[in-house]
């Protein structure tokens, strides 16, 4: 909703004595105030990127969630058609949402009708409650609600520390209306949209989103690039290769990853696939050596050091891969 809509939305009836014209005129001042903000601050923090026609990416910073990006360190994608905008990821928190559909509206009159979340991390669903409240219906893997479900305490724990109490205000565990098992193919107007839940990847539930007549596919958590991925305790590194190799098939022009800028499939590759390849069988070496956790850090990774985070996230990778591993 732009700011003309809103004002008709909020003042389109008729007007009583002067003390109520100067409250709405108060009320239309604050909400006008406020979707500026919005939109200032989703500026700052979110680049737009068009992609083709009528489909855009959202790229949040590479940096960790703060209170200034409010949960919302990562990619979001924004596909409009004839029945509304299909909005792919909510964002973080509630006020991230916001940031989230300032931006969209920057793009268009629609209204999100439909939210896709591509899985469990925080920025992938618990915007889920802003745009539940606008209208918009939400779709997730089951595997990915599950582990919503699993995990919803604990990351508002970790946003609450990270974003801060006053950035996760009005944030809540909101779950979706529907959910697909492995596949589901949606048509809105005349955008055909498919989501697969390829496997467990960086979350139980990833899945990504494919757009075939334009070959673009947004990846959630399946792919990062311009930073190292992370493999965490939620995390399954061996399903994760397979679950990039489904979606590599697919030989998508443009790739709009979880985190990094949208590039060929080429860079993915190289990025994301390319590095879990590596690191596994760097570590089943290892492991063939008599080498034990405890050397780990003996393992070379510095052919991926120019990815951003790469001295944080490549010793806990390894040991990641070495403790699943150790439980094949």
């Amino acid at each position: 909703m732009n700011p003309s809509q809103l004002y008709m939305r909020v003042f389109g009836f008729r007007s009583g004595n002067g003390l109520e014209r100067g409250l709405r005129h108060l009320l239309m001042a604050l909400c006008l105030t406020a979707l500026f903000a919005a939109s200032v601050h989703a500026d700052e923090i979110l680049k737009t990127h068009k992609l083709t026609e009528n489909v855009y990416a959202l790229i949040g910073p590479l940096t960790n969630r703060d209170a200034q990006n409010l949960g919302n360190n990562a990619n979001f994608g924004v596909v409009i058609t004839d029945e509304g905008v299909v909005l792919i990821d909510p964002g973080g928190t509630y006020q991230g949402a916001q940031m989230i559909d300032a931006a969209v509206h920057k793009l268009t009159d629609k209204p999100v009708t439909l939210v896709v979340n591509t899985g469990g991390q925080d920025h992938r669903w618990l915007g889920n409650g802003y745009f539940k409240a606008q209208g918009a219906r939400i779709i997730a893997s089951e595997k990915a609600v599950a582990d919503q479900k699993a995990r919803a305490r604990d990351e508002l724990i970790a946003l609450t520390t990270l974003v801060g109490a006053e950035g996760v205000e009005g944030t809540e565990a909101v779950y979706a209306d529907d959910t697909f098992a492995d596949q589901t193919n949606l048509t809105l107007g005349n955008t055909r949209l498919e989501l697969r839940h390829a496997g467990p990847a960086h979350t139980p539930g990833d899945s990504y989103v494919w757009l075939p007549e334009q070959k673009i596919l947004f990846s959630g958590d399946i792919v990062y690039m311009d930073r190292m991925l992370g493999i965490g305790p939620q995390s399954a590194h061996r399903s994760w290769i397979e679950a990039f190799e489904v979606l590599a098939a697919l030989e998508p022009e443009i790739v709009v990853p979880g985190h990094g800028d949208p590039a060929p499939l080429a860079k993915a590759t190289a990025e994301s696939y390319d590095y879990l390849v590596f690191l596994r069988q760097a570590v089943i070496d290892l492991m063939e050596q008599g080498g034990g956790i405890e050397e780990i850090g003996s393992i070379d990774q510095s052919q991926f050091s120019y990815l951003a985070n790469y001295d944080e996230l490549k010793g806990r990778n390894a040991q990641r891969v070495y403790a699943e591993i150790e439980w094949e």
